[in-house]
């Protein structure tokens, strides 16, 4: 179902500059333009990647392509970009909206929680997961996390929970780097894709501890990414789906590096993992 912006709440911290509007799904969407300071190819970024961490459940925000139309940009002036003092227009169209996990007026939503409520995120254990998926896309990036508190059923649904138990959870953000950001390139770092906070690697001691995320990105379909693309709205590809096709030719050879990636992160020094070797 088509999604159309109807009011601005706020602009968002990063390069991309993105807004979080408000749909007329009545959800919240924080939307990455066509013509945004980073570049077009972030947006095919961020939906390939929705696509591909939806298959291989670990938590992110659902996507959608958001029509942001010449009525939207004359309602809200302040919807635009900044470049030091110059101000850039946005222009009318598509573009790639990662839905906002409630109401921001009632939803706290963090980028950080302390040690001790870090530990008790819920789904913590998909940032292994995403880690896996950091090193196959080639995230040039940090690994960018939120976190709200919620009904764990809603969000994480466990047969037996409490339908009305409550606790921290973990969405995956901010993809528009992997495929090496606007390089469609594979940039391959020993440090690129870990989140910063080393505590959530714990408990990770050997190759299998990266299961059942390493098995599924070996054996990932290839129709995943066919679907993913045939959903794209094409105008974002413009004119390049022959260099993107290469690109993820490359992407489906890679799978059986993935292995071999996470071995030579595991034994960097200093060492990411703090219970590495330990039985």
């Amino acid at each position: 179902m088509p999604v159309h912006a109807r009011r601005l709440i706020r602009k968002m911290r990063g390069g991309a500059q993105a807004h979080l509007v408000e749909c007329d799904d009545g959800n919240h969407y924080v939307v990455k333009f066509t013509n945004n300071p980073q570049h077009r190819r972030i947006l095919v970024n961020e939906w390939m990647s929705a696509w591909f961490l939806d298959y291989l459940r670990i938590s992110a925000p659902p996507a959608e392509a958001v029509e942001v139309d010449a009525a939207f940009l004359d309602a809200h002036e302040e919807a635009c970009f900044r470049l030091g003092a110059q101000r850039r227009e946005i222009e009318p169209g598509w573009h790639f909206g990662s839905r906002y996990p409630g109401h921001p007026e009632r939803l706290a939503v963090y980028d950080f929680l302390p040690d001790q409520l870090l530990d008790k995120v819920a789904n913590l254990r998909d940032m292994v997961g995403v880690l896996v998926f950091d090193k196959w896309m080639g995230n040039a990036d940090a690994r960018q996390a939120i976190f709200f508190r919620a009904r764990l059923k809603e969000w994480l649904p466990v047969e037996g929970e409490h339908p009305l138990k409550v606790g921290f959870v973990a969405q995956m953000i901010d993809h528009g780097y992997v495929f090496n950001g606007p390089e469609w390139s594979f940039a391959d770092g020993r440090a690129q894709g870990f989140y910063f906070r080393r505590q959530v690697y714990r408990g990770v001691r050997r190759m299998e501890d990266f299961e059942p995320w390493l098995g599924r990105i070996v054996n990932f379909p290839e129709e995943v990414a066919d679907r993913a693309w045939k959903q794209m709205p094409p105008g974002w590809m413009k004119g390049e789906e022959e260099e993107f096709e290469k690109l993820l030719r490359r992407l489906m050879r890679r799978r059986e590096r993935v292995p071999e990636l996470l071995r030579e992160a595991a034994e960097a020094r200093p060492g990411p993992f703090p219970d590495w070797g330990r039985s």
